[in-house]
């Protein structure tokens, strides 16, 4: 390929990346706020205290302006979780999933915030529902990642309530005795060997 068809193509890419972003539903946002997300999406502990109240502000008045738009609701869903509003980002990311059943981002975002709060099953649900949604190789890798994390959670037994069965946390109860009673029986033949 030459670098003019590379150019071309950068060119094209460009040049629809631009068409599109015009429609794109975010383009609602106040500029002010759409730096704030910014930010937020290179790295939420950035955001003090106060600006992270203000993008919620903001981003719910205009959710309340466009409420059919799925997109903003994820985005706000977002907003809420780095606030630490973790009911009432379930509850828009819920509308986002309600609104656009076929929503890679909406699906994926539902199922990261309950695996954060390790409620794997439901989880898994939605980001194999993304993993099915996923358009591109970017999508698909993003969803492939989370549902490699929330295997290994479950595998290791880290969901919400503990252990999936009793009987595993009394196996571990029984080797940590063994491994105790083991301890003593050594410190025992130390004493006799001392004595």
């Amino acid at each position: 390929m030459s670098d003019n068809a590379i150019v071309r193509i950068d060119r094209d890419a460009n040049q629809s990346l631009d068409a599109s972003s015009s429609s794109l539903p975010l383009a609602v946002v106040p500029v002010a706020a759409q730096e704030q997300l910014l930010r937020m999406f290179a790295d939420p502990n950035v955001l003090s205290k106060e600006d992270r109240a203000s993008l919620v502000r903001q981003l719910k008045d205009c959710v309340v302006r466009y409420p059919d738009i799925s997109e903003l609701r994820v985005v706000y869903g977002m907003a809420l979780c780095v606030n630490l509003q973790v009911q009432e980002a379930m509850e828009e990311l819920a509308e986002a999933v309600s609104l656009a059943p076929d929503s890679f981002i909406a699906h994926l975002k539902m199922g990261e915030l309950w695996m954060r709060l390790r409620v794997c099953t439901k989880a898994q649900d939605h980001t194999n529902y993304a993993v099915q949604l996923a358009g591109n190789l970017a999508q698909a890798e993003m969803a492939r990642r989370q549902a490699a994390t929330l295997r290994t959670m479950m595998r290791e037994g880290i969901e919400r309530g503990g252990y999936a069965t009793r009987w595993l946390s009394l196996g571990r109860l029984k080797r940590l005795w063994n491994r105790n009673r083991g301890e003593a029986e050594t410190e025992a033949l130390a004493a006799v060997d001392a004595g």
